[in-house]
């Protein structure tokens, strides 16, 4: 039963060329649903249903993401904003999935969320705070409170988000600054550690679904 929702880009020209990849049998890559940067969108596997998206990584402990998962490819080359009628077309269809499978919107992900290092999709243009607003995701405000901490601080607050701890430092928060952060650079700040903190508070993993 689905109980995350990953968000890709499809790092492709069209939404016609990302179609066929996603239904030719030998690229052995699907997704449940791809929206066009037009709005149009496609239902490619049904909901209850396996699909072969979201590869080697983990969310809040679980590995097989793909059994467990929704995947959404928006149609997106990774160097351009997403377009507001994609915008939209998700934020139609976003509702009615997290309704059916009883999804909190914390758990509507990156696909480089679960892999990072990995993967880099959806990427920095990928506005998040928008979805959040529209209750289709999370948003941290930052703790005042927040120590200064440090890797290690850091990447406890992250596991308790949901982020797999079985990756390098820096490509850890090279993935949270993707999403919540995508104008930072340089080593750890502590910003990032506010963040996550708050992160850790209001939004901490529920560890028994990794196991139902």
């Amino acid at each position: 039963m689905p109980d995350l929702v990953v968000l890709h880009f499809t790092a492709m020209d069209t939404a016609e060329a990302a179609l066929e990849r996603l239904c030719d049998p030998e690229a052995e890559v699907s997704c449940h649903y791809l929206i066009g940067r037009d709005g149009r969108c496609w239902h490619l596997v049904e909901e209850a249903e396996r699909a072969w998206h979201a590869g080697a990584g983990s969310w809040g402990g679980r590995d097989d993401v793909n059994s467990h998962s929704i995947g959404i490819e928006l149609d997106n080359r990774g160097a351009e904003p997403f377009s507001e009628r994609l915008m939209t077309a998700l934020e139609r269809i976003l509702p009615g999935i997290l309704a059916r499978w009883d999804i909190p919107p914390c758990r509507v992900i990156a696909h480089s969320d679960m892999a990072p290092g990995r993967k880099s999709d959806p990427g920095p243009r990928f506005d998040w705070r928008r979805l959040a607003l529209c209750g289709l995701s999370c948003w941290p405000c930052g703790a005042d409170d927040a120590t200064a901490g440090g890797p290690t601080a850091f990447t406890a607050h992250l596991e308790a988000f949901g982020y797999p701890t079985n990756v390098p430092h820096d490509a850890l928060l090279l993935a949270f600054r993707s999403r919540f952060r995508p104008w930072a650079a340089g080593p750890l700040e502590q910003a990032d550690m506010a963040l996550a903190t708050d992160l850790a508070r209001r939004f901490p993993i529920d560890r028994g679904r990794a196991t139902a």
